[in-house]
């Protein structure tokens, strides 16, 4: 689910720049590949889910050896996804067992930062660490209030101190980068307005396990160019297939992010406002919520705007018998998706939001290096 950007960041030193000067994308430091950061978008009658330009801030990894943060998809090679995600698979298995002798986070805490609610967010990460052998502490948005009652790079110092690995759940990009930036302790982007990298690792593991691989698989997403079609372009700048997002004219993904997955040359990248044509031989149709946190004041507007982008059984029928159905949750049956299409044999829903513990468990034993 997406919401509104934030204001944007300090521009990158040339000497952080990657070799075309007009790039919007910065390394980070060691072993760090492109990110992009979103800029405040401008006040108009019309907001779309999308910033109009980016204002890149690198990200220094000073004191963190050997640890990984993990704040978007594209910081990482094919390799290292690819064995996260057959990690994940793994440490699933080996709970659905029973097993419980698996703890490698025994003796660790995790800060969980929500100035952003979410009932899968925290109960996914809460739970994992704990089956894990992990200790969760949340903080929400009456704990923390971060840039307004203490500097992010104060709060970042500080829970450092007391936690082995940070997750943040925010609505501005600046903030998920800045906690990073300052903390000497793996930092884990559980969503922010720009992007949802946990959430996309956690499709990928789920059409794996339905459609058999990830590579040369279909996507089309229906709805909103919002924070997860940012990450789904992201993945496609590092994984192979056909990703399609279907969206109504003026709500289309931030263009830069769309021109870093065409430009990475690895997947075939599409936009259009044709939901019917897009949904062809897809493998997977997937949808998220037309009006998201912070734009609520936005939903009879966009309601109007989206008319003819409700996943419903003609468009699922289009899209062929082999079609599976994905929405990250919530849901507004009866808006994007109809409740016919949630409920039906082909909707993978559930298993998905189950996966967002799996894949995550993953994640964080990636950014601990264990």
């Amino acid at each position: 689910m997406a919401a509104i950007f934030s204001a944007p960041s300090a521009p990158c030193s040339d000497a952080l720049r990657l070799s075309s000067s007009s790039s919007p994308f910065c390394l980070t430091g060691p072993r760090r590949l492109p990110m992009a950061v979103p800029a405040k978008i401008p006040s108009a009658r019309r907001i779309a889910c999308h910033a109009s330009s980016f204002a890149p801030s690198p990200v220094h990894q000073t004191g963190k050896e050997g640890l990984h943060d993990f704040l978007h998809i594209s910081d990482f090679d094919k390799v290292t996804i690819m064995k996260i995600l057959d990690r994940a698979a793994e440490v699933k298995a080996l709970l659905k067992s029973g097993d419980r002798s698996f703890l490698p986070f025994k003796g660790k805490t995790m800060a969980m930062i929500f100035t952003k609610p979410s009932m899968r967010t925290r109960v996914s990460f809460e739970t994992g660490f704990f089956l894990l052998g992990g200790h969760a502490v949340y903080l929400g948005p009456d704990d923390i209030q971060m840039g307004k009652r203490e500097e992010t790079r104060d709060i970042a110092r500080v829970l450092s101190g007391y936690n082995d690995i940070i997750m943040a759940r925010v609505f501005a990009h600046q903030d998920i980068i800045d906690l990073a930036k300052h903390a000497s302790v793996p930092v884990i982007n559980g969503l922010t307005d720009y992007n949802h990298p946990c959430q996309i690792m956690a499709d990928a593991l789920t059409i794996i396990e339905h459609v058999g691989q990830l590579e040369g698989t279909k996507v089309v997403y229906v709805g909103d160019g919002n924070n997860i079609v940012h990450s789904w372009l992201l993945l496609a700048s590092v994984i192979p297939f056909h990703f399609v997002c279907a969206c109504p004219q003026g709500f289309e993904p931030d263009e830069q992010t769309v021109q870093k997955a065409k430009s990475a040359g690895i997947s075939k990248i599409e936009i259009t406002n044709d939901p019917k044509e897009a949904v062809i031989g897809a493998d997977v149709v997937y949808s998220d919520v037309w009006a998201s946190m912070g734009q609520k004041d936005e939903a009879a507007y966009r309601k109007q705007q989206f008319q003819g982008f409700q996943v419903d059984e003609a468009l699922m029928k289009l899209a062929g018998p082999k079609a599976y159905f994905m929405h990250c949750l919530p849901a507004e049956r009866g808006t994007e998706v109809t409740d016919a299409v949630i409920e039906s044999s082909r909707s993978i829903v559930f298993p998905q939001a189950e996966n967002r513990l799996h894949a995550q468990n993953a994640v964080m034993l990636h950014a601990l290096g264990l």
